[in-house]
């Protein structure tokens, strides 16, 4: 789209120019290797991986301490791309969201950061589910 994309808003958990390590380091590593700016779905794979990780080395690569893992997920102990991130007591994040505009950089079109629109988000179910 181009031209006709500038001055769109959008809005996303995610934003390639979130001003944390975690963020900026995934985001050079992206771009580095694949020459393009990765998307949220590779940010929400990568903290995926990043969380499992975490649970992995919790109980010291043993899979079979399954409970133990959910435990050490549930405290969401790894860098986010995101920045701050908990779960909800429903294992949804509690999470940021950005408002962006399409602008020209020289011959590229961006995604740039205007404002964070939503400030810690809980889903509106979270009262709804006793996660037993």
């Amino acid at each position: 789209m181009k031209d006709l994309a500038v001055g769109i808003p959008g809005a996303q958990q995610w934003v390639n120019d979130l001003p944390n390590e975690a963020n900026k380091k995934f985001v050079a590593d992206y771009k580095a290797k694949y020459k393009a700016s990765p998307s949220f779905y590779g940010a929400q794979t990568y903290d995926a991986l990043a969380l499992l990780e975490s649970a992995v080395v919790a109980v010291k690569g043993d899979l079979t301490k399954k409970d133990e893992m959910r435990k050490e997920m549930e405290k969401a102990n790894f860098k986010s791309v995101r920045g701050n991130f908990k779960f909800g007591p429903n294992h949804i994040p509690i999470q940021n969201f950005y408002l962006q505009d399409v602008v020209k950089q020289g011959d590229d079109y961006v995604l740039k950061t205007v404002a964070t629109i939503v400030e810690n988000d809980q889903d509106k179910h979270v009262g709804k589910c006793p996660m037993k």
